[in-house]
């Protein structure tokens, strides 16, 4: 999880200061008019206002991770292994499982290996949609 935070800090920063930037000195400023504290002008105002433009790319950043296989396979390749399992590692995720029942050390099982690819896409397509479904309140913010 470090090494993957440690990769997509880059891309959430620059996406987050750019949001940042977009935001309107003058909605601060009414906020500030009106009594607000500077805590009180950054949760409800500029909060709301950088999640509209930064929730559908974290649910999307969400989605990659879920299937993120070039950070556990050249890294750990799904590794440890407890003792005559060959097939799940202490820190593999479900494609690099899939990957090894379809072309791993304890033979070729491409059917059970696309069944489960199904069931994983099946699986991160309803996350998503629920994501994407309590995002969609943040479209009334602006």
């Amino acid at each position: 999880m470090l090494t993957n935070l440690w990769m997509g800090f880059p891309y959430m920063f620059i996406v987050s200061t750019g949001a940042l930037q977009a935001i309107p000195g003058d909605v601060m400023e009414a906020a500030r008019i009106d009594g607000a504290s500077r805590f009180q002008t950054t949760v409800k105002v500029v909060t709301p206002l950088l999640l509209v433009a930064v929730a559908p790319l974290l649910v999307a950043s969400f989605a990659f991770n879920f299937n993120n296989f070039n950070a556990i396979e050249p890294l750990t390749e799904g590794g440890p292994f407890l003792p005559g399992e060959y097939t799940r590692g202490g820190t593999d995720i479900l494609i690099s499982m899939i990957y090894r029942i379809a072309f791993g050390g304890s033979g070729a099982d491409f059917g059970f290996a696309s069944a489960v690819s199904v069931a994983l896409f099946a699986l991160t397509g309803v996350l998503a949609a629920i994501q994407f479904r309590f995002t969609s309140v943040l479209e009334d913010v602006n």
